[in-house]
This record gives structure tokens, sequence and C-alpha cells, in this order.
């Protein structure tokens, strides 16, 4: 052969091996960033990234959020995702929330991946607002008081506040406790100033634990008012309603017109015992909170509800005593971890049985093959049939090593023996070729309706949000009856049948794509 004939067929064949290898599909996925805390958020603050997919038939992509969406997210169909977290979507005392998110590309060719992310919004302190204050009114020679209203200073977080004094700006004697009480016996010379002319003391309102600050001025005027001690309790309210695992929250000012030194005891009783004295938390002197979240079991079954009372109490060293008493209503809840485990159980159960039941209709679809090819090559495994010109006398196989193939036996006494040789794919001994194909088109039609539900059953409850639904209870239901087989004594299936494989999670990632583990 030429060489130019051999160098052109080389290049031909290099051609086609390149062009097959550059057609090879590679499959469709998501692409998350890689930056370090790309999907880590404060409160308030912008988010934004940008998925990229990668892989499919075709590289048209258009992207979208599947479940899990957040008031206030915004996705194009380019990947690029956008999102600004409300304030009061973390609480203070958690920290940090994660939101689970199912994101999802979709081709021209109709393809289609979903990718899971959680994103991680953290909780961010903001500073206290100080609203206008009363003036002070002092008296001479009097140690005169003044407590800062707790209406007067809120914290959008609901963060207990202390105050912080600035004594360079301060008028020589006074005071300003962490509670937010000013005291001060001004002088004779510092009283005459002070009826010519009003001044006004700067400090700060400091939150707790995060210590941001925020500046206050109070006025202060001469007067002849006196203020008498107080045990303020916040939120200002007589009765809580709240749930089991729910927090409960309450924040205590203490004061004495003696000064703060002079406070003995701050504690608290109960009529109902299950309430620990550690919940009882001391930020500053006088500044304490309750921090108590009641376990499941707090209210007894079958209770809806307990109701009992409790009693705040500070004490001076002089033994005089002011109180403050909160009625509290618990409700009976559910646990909800508890609860979403189960769903989560019955989810990835009837996942497990609709794989199982795949696996064992795999092996079925196997054997009928199987037995559908013997049919086929009838030819070789003769069937001898022994008929008179009346009547059948009988079925009679005959195997020979020693006749040829193709060898006709015959009898003599009014009968004849017709050796069939071939088949030609009707009928194998005793099974007709037409049960055969029957059984085969049902094995594989009903495997494809459990893969097709499987399918859905596992996207549509990927989320907990979507088992908690009532709906979800209805659609196990309907999966299962697509798991009830009518042929199942026809097909000869083995009730107790065992796969070969383990049913891990893995497993069922791989048969069931949408399949969300635990």
């Amino acid at each position: 052969m030429p060489k130019k004939l051999l160098k052109n067929i080389s290049v031909l064949l290099f051609l086609f091996s390149g062009e097959q290898a550059f057609g090879q599909e590679k499959a469709l996925k998501i692409m998350i960033p890689s930056i370090k805390n790309w999907n880590f958020v404060e409160e308030g603050r912008p988010l934004s990234f940008q998925l990229k997919a990668s892989g499919g038939i075709d590289s048209a992509y258009v992207f979208s959020i599947e479940q899990g969406f957040v008031e206030g997210m915004k996705m194009d169909s380019f990947g690029n995702f956008e999102w600004t977290p409300k304030y009061e979507l973390v609480e203070r005392l958690a920290k940090e929330r994660a939101f689970q998110i199912i994101f999802k590309v979709k081709n021209k060719a109709e393809e289609t991946i979903n990718q899971e992310v959680f994103l991680v919004v953290a909780h961010r302190n903001r500073t206290p607002n100080i609203n206008e204050l009363k003036p002070f009114y002092v008296r001479y020679n009097t140690n005169s008081t003044y407590q800062i209203a707790p209406e007067s200073i809120s914290d959008d977080d609901g963060d207990p506040i202390v105050f912080v004094p600035i004594p360079d700006q301060m008028p020589e004697g006074m005071r300003l406790t962490a509670r937010g009480e000013f005291s001060w016996s001004p002088s004779i010379t510092q009283f005459k100033k002070l009826r010519e002319k009003s001044m006004f003391i700067p400090f700060y309102a400091e939150d707790q634990p995060a210590k941001s600050q925020a500046k206050g001025n109070l006025k202060v005027q001469v007067t002849q008012m006196d203020l008498p001690p107080e045990l303020n309790v916040i939120p200002t309210i007589n009765k809580i309603n709240a749930a089991e695992n729910q927090v409960i929250n309450l924040s205590f000012y203490l004061s004495d017109p003696n000064g703060d030194d002079d406070i003995a005891v701050f504690d608290f009783v109960s009529n109902n015992p299950l309430i620990p004295k550690t919940a009882l938390v001391k930020n500053a002197p006088t500044q304490y909170e309750l921090q108590w979240k009641p376990g499941y079991d707090f209210v007894k079954d079958p209770a809806d509800s307990t109701n009992f009372s409790v009693t705040f109490f500070v004490i001076d060293k002089t033994n005089l005593r002011e109180e403050k008493t909160v009625s509290f209503s618990i409700k009976n809840t559910v646990n909800e971890a508890e609860k979403d485990a189960k769903l989560y159980d019955l989810y990835q159960t009837s996942l497990t049985k609709g794989w199982e039941l795949l696996e064992q209709l795999k092996e079925k679809e196997t054997e009928l093959k199987r037995s559908y090819e013997r049919a086929k090559r009838g030819r070789k495994n003769r069937s001898i049939i022994n008929a008179t010109f009346g009547a059948t006398t009988g079925l009679s196989p005959v195997l020979s090593k020693t006749l040829e193939r193709q060898r006709l036996i015959s009898t003599i006494g009014g009968t004849s023996v017709l050796t069939i040789s071939t088949l030609e794919a009707t009928e194998v001994i005793g099974r007709s070729m037409k049960d055969i194909v029957e059984r085969l088109n049902y094995v594989i039609e009903k495997k494809n309706e459990i893969q097709t539900k499987g399918d859905i059953f596992a996207r549509d409850f990927a989320l907990k949000s979507a088992r908690r639904t009532p709906d979800f209870i209805k659609k196990v239901d309907a999966f299962a009856d697509v798991m009830s087989l009518k042929g199942l004594v026809v097909l000869e299936l083995d009730a107790s049948y065992t796969p070969k494989n383990k049913p891990t999670d893995e497993v069922l990632k791989k048969t069931f794509r949408d399949f969300n583990e635990k």
C-alpha cells in the first residue's frame, strides 16, 4: 500500500478517535465558590456569590432556588445570588443559624441537577437606643437619686443594658450605677450654680455581653422631688406565656437609695421546684438576668400546661425588702427534633424499600431475559411428541448423545413419533413464550415507575420543612402503593428477599439522586 495512502488513513483515524473523545459527555454538576467563608454572613450585611455549572449535553444553564427560599433572597438565571439577612433572624443567645438551601440548574437539553448548601447567618449586635430622658431634679444637702426609666433605653437585640459613667464630665460627688441610677448630694456652691443654669451629664448605655455603647445626656435641675427605691423587671409584664424548649429571658435592675453597696441579697422563690437556681445569672452587681429554657419533659403528660409563680426579691443590709411576682404558664409542646428524626426515618425507610424492590426487579429482569434467550435457542434442546392419528398419547422428551441432532426417530404400531428440532422462539417445555414476554414487560414497566416516583419523592421531601407538612404522610402512602406488585405470585418474587448490598445513604443517593442525607 502506498505510503501517502497510509498517511491519509492514519490522519482520518486520529481525527475520528479525537472526535469520539471530544464527544464524550461529562455529568452535569453545580460548582460552588471555593473561597473561604463564602456562605457566612452577619445580620444586616449583604451576601453575594455566583454559582457555576459544568458538563451536560448543553451549556446554556439556568439557575434557580429549588427549596429553602427565605424572604429577601434574589437569584438570577445566571447563578448570581444576593441576600441581606434581616435582623432578628438569629437569636442573640443562639449566635448563629444555618439555612438549608437547594439550588437547581437546568440546561436546554432538560438536564437538571440540585445542589444543597447551608448559608450560615451570624447574630450581629446593635448598639442600644437612648430616647428622651426626663430631667434629674436635685435638692440641697440631700442625697438625690434618679433612675433612668427602662422605657427610655431600648436594645433592638433584647440585650441587658448597664450604664457606664464618664467621670471627668461629672460633677464632684455624683455617682452613676451600672443599673442607671444617678445619685448626688450637691454642695452649696454646686447648688447655687445649678440654680442659675441647668447642666447636662453625659454617660454611656452599654449592652451585655457585647459591650457596644451609645452616648446619652441627662439634664440636671434643682427641685424638691424625691424618688423611692425600685426593683425593675424587663419586660414589664406580670405573666409570661411560653412553651417547652422556649428560652425565657428576664432582666432585673436593682437599686438602693443608700447606695448600691447597701444591697445584700437578690434571689427568687417559686412554688415549682423544677426551676434551677443557676437560671439566675449575675451580669453586674446591680443587674441580673433570668436565662431559663424548660425542657420537653417539664410539663407532665397528659397535662396541656403548667402554671406557677416566681417571686424575685432584693434585700439590703438593713433587711429592707422589695419584691416582684411574675406568673408563668408553660405549654406542653412536641419535641420537634424527635419528630423530625421520626419523619426522616420514614423518608429514608420508604426510599430504602423502593431501592430493595428495584434491586429485586433487576434480578428478576435478568432471570426472565435468560429464559427468553433459552427459548430462542430451542433448536438446541429437542422435544419429541408421540402422536397418533386420533389422539395424543403423551409427551416424552428424549435426550440421546449417540444420535445426530437432525435425525428423526419413528416407531411402529399405529403411532408416529414426530421430532421437533426447533422451537423457533415460541415455547419452552412447561412455559409459554408469551408468558415470559408479558412478565418481562411488567417488570421493566414497574421498575421504571418505581424509579420515577422515587426520584420525585426524594426531591419533594429533601428538606425538614417539606416533611413537616400534612402532605408528606399522604405521599408516603402513595409511594407505598406504587411499590405494591399485583403480580407478586406470578413473578415468583421472594417475600424474604435480602439484597446483596446494604442500603446505605450513599447507595440511596446513587439510586435517587435528590435523596438528602441526615
